[in-house]
């Protein structure tokens, strides 16, 4: 996450702040950037291997 990205988060909060709710922004902006970059590079699963690995898992 580039430093311009964590200050407009900041900006983005009112006045008065609750840490713990600015924190879990950022978290989840970084998980949402990730996430990207997996799909960009290739790191995904069909819904049909998802259901796949769901079931083999259930069955055990």
């Amino acid at each position: 996450m580039k430093k311009q990205q964590v200050l407009e988060t900041v900006h983005s909060f009112p006045e008065e702040i609750n840490i713990e709710s600015l924190i879990e922004r950022l978290i989840f902006i970084e998980q949402i950037e990730s996430a990207e970059k997996d799909i960009e590079n290739g790191h995904v699963l069909t819904h049909e291997q998802v259901v796949e690995s769901i079931t083999k898992k259930w069955q055990e």
